[in-house]
């Protein structure tokens, strides 16, 4: 597993699968904030469970003595190849803490990657997810694609959205007051925009 993640943070991020293994494997290397800093997007956004700009929390932060090691197991790309989300599943403690994350990723103009969006939430039982996986790629074959609707939010509840710019990929985040916090993607299918994930991640207890 070490040479493994070796290779991944060597080699070149072609895919957004391949910046994810890199990501993943600069956390074990560098440390866990360290990688997140590095492969954060200026305007990335994570959730503490409310919003916040990922360079404004991280900054300074030190690095666990563990990093949380996770891969990708699923993977949803736009037709024009520059936008993508991934989803799979995240250990911690040797095991003893599982858990699932979801990354919304751009191609950069120098032709890396950066995330725009983090997520995620613990499970009783890991996913059953990974390996040599394929992106699901969506259709180029298409009128223009239709925007999602626009979100019309409850008080005090925090709603963001953004997709490719060829518009085959759309996700949209929401986060109540309580700090529930939903994330839906869609992508492309020729015919509609399509449902691909829907993560629920309940509020916290008081």
């Amino acid at each position: 597993m070490l040479l493994a993640l070796a290779l991944a943070a060597a080699a070149p991020a072609t895919t957004a699968i391949d910046a994810e293994r890199a990501f993943a494997a600069d956390a074990q290397k560098l440390g866990q904030w360290t990688a997140f800093r590095k492969y954060a997007a200026p305007d990335a956004l994570m959730f503490t469970p409310q919003p916040v700009k990922a360079h404004d929390f991280l900054k300074d932060r030190k690095d666990p003595p563990a990093a949380v090691y996770w891969w990708p197991g699923k993977s949803f790309i736009s037709c024009d190849g520059k936008t993508a989300v991934n989803t799979g599943p995240w250990v911690r403690d040797g095991g003893r803490a599982v858990g699932y994350f979801t990354t919304v990723w751009q191609r950069q103009p120098g032709g890396g990657w950066k995330w725009v969006y983090d997520g995620g939430d613990s499970l009783p039982f890991p996913r059953a997810q990974g390996g040599d996986i394929k992106p699901v790629i969506a259709s180029c074959d298409r009128p223009a694609a239709p925007m999602l609707g626009q979100h019309v939010p409850f008080s005090g509840t925090k709603v963001g959205d953004g997709g490719s710019e060829d518009r085959t990929l759309r996700w949209s985040w929401r986060v109540t007051p309580d700090g529930g916090r939903h994330f839906r993607a869609y992508v492309w299918s020729g015919r509609a925009m399509e449902l691909v994930i829907a993560d629920d991640v309940a509020a916290s207890p008081k």
